[in-house]
Formats: structure tokens, C-alpha cells, sequence
């Protein structure tokens, strides 16, 4: 079952839906509006390891916008804290921003239960795209979860800001480094 945009702005008014900074006129049919934050992560290496930290810089997108070129993958923030012990978010691309070419949140849609933080969205450009903190990018629905809850304690909870791949903290990486 997925919540209604006035019922997500009653959860996050009873405190079931951590959304922060909160404008309940981004609330749609279905999903919340998210903003990209100012923050970019971008990598640094020529191939990524899983197995091995990745070197990265973290980049401000300036007031003026930044172009991501036909074929750029970066690593943004949601301008919101989000999250829920009660619900699960998915994020999904807003279609506006998917018709300039571009590509939000990729592939790694689900929010697990219990994460609270700003979101980690890959970006990726078919074309030039620009690119301004405060732009409406994805949007998130809040699903209700079926059977036994046990909250995320994982390795991105409390992000703030871009964070890279961390599966080499995973137990197979170590494995696979010896």
C-alpha cells in the first residue's frame, strides 16, 4: 500500500515520516518532491574496486549550476533529512528531470526502514543537463510494510551529504582481499 501526498503530510506531522526541511505543498498525488542539496561526489579513479575504498572528491554546486556532460556519473545529496521507522521509501526520478536526459537515483531506489538521513542520489546525463541545488529531481513514495520490522543500523545511516560506495566495509570484500 502506498500513502496519498495529504496522508505522507500527516505522517510527517504525527513524526512517522522524518522529512526535513518539510513544505507540505510538495506533497503530489503519490510521492514528495525532493531537492537536490549542494553537495556533488565525484570519483576519482579509473576503474572502481569494490573490494578497496575509492578515491573521490566532494564538489559545491554553485548558485549558477554545474553541467554534468553526456555521459557524467556523480553522487548529489537530497537537500531533505528523511526517513521512517513506520514506512519504507523508494525514490524514484522526477519525470521532468528524466526527460532532460537525465537519470536520478539509478538503480538504487529502496530506502531501507529505519534510515534516517539526507539520501545518497546517483545522477547520471544521457546529454549536457544543468544541475542547481534546490532543483526538483526525484520524489519519494512511503510504502507500508508487511511482517516483522527491524530497523536499519547499516553503514550509511545518519548521511550527511554524498556518500561513496562503502562495500568494501561488506564482509565479502575482506574475504575476497585475502
Amino acid at each position: 500500500m502506498i500513502l496519498t501526498g495529504p496522508e505522507i503530510a500527516r505522517q510527517v506531522e504525527q513524526g512517522r515520516i522524518t522529512m526535513d526541511p518539510f513544505d507540505p505543498a510538495r506533497c503530489t498525488t503519490n510521492s514528495y518532491d525532493l531537492a537536490l542539496g549542494h553537495r556533488l561526489l565525484v570519483y576519482l579513479d579509473d576503474v572502481l574496486d569494490p573490494r578497496l575504498p575509492s578515491a573521490h572528491e566532494t564538489r559545491e554546486i554553485p548558485a549558477t549550476g554545474y553541467v554534468l556532460q553526456a555521459g557524467d556519473f556523480v553522487l548529489a545529496e537530497t537537500a531533505e533529512r528523511l526517513g521512517s521507522d513506520h514506512y519504507v521509501p523508494l525514490i524514484h526520478a522526477k519525470s521532468g528531470f528524466a526527460r532532460l536526459g537525465a537519470f536520478a537515483h539509478v538503480t538504487a531506489d529502496l530506502i531501507d526502514l529505519g534510515f534516517h538521513g539526507r539520501s545518497t542520489l546517483q545522477l547520471y546525463a544521457t546529454l549536457p543537463v544543468m544541475i542547481f541545488p534546490g532543483m526538483l529531481v526525484a520524489q519519494a513514495t512511503f510504502w507500508v510494510p508487511y511482517g516483522e520490522i527491524e530497523l536499519y543500523t547499516g553503514k550509511y545511516q545518519g548521511a550527511d551529504g554524498p556518500l561513496p560506495s562503502r562495500s568494501h566495509l561488506d564482509p565479502w570484500a575482506a574475504a575476497a582481499r585475502d
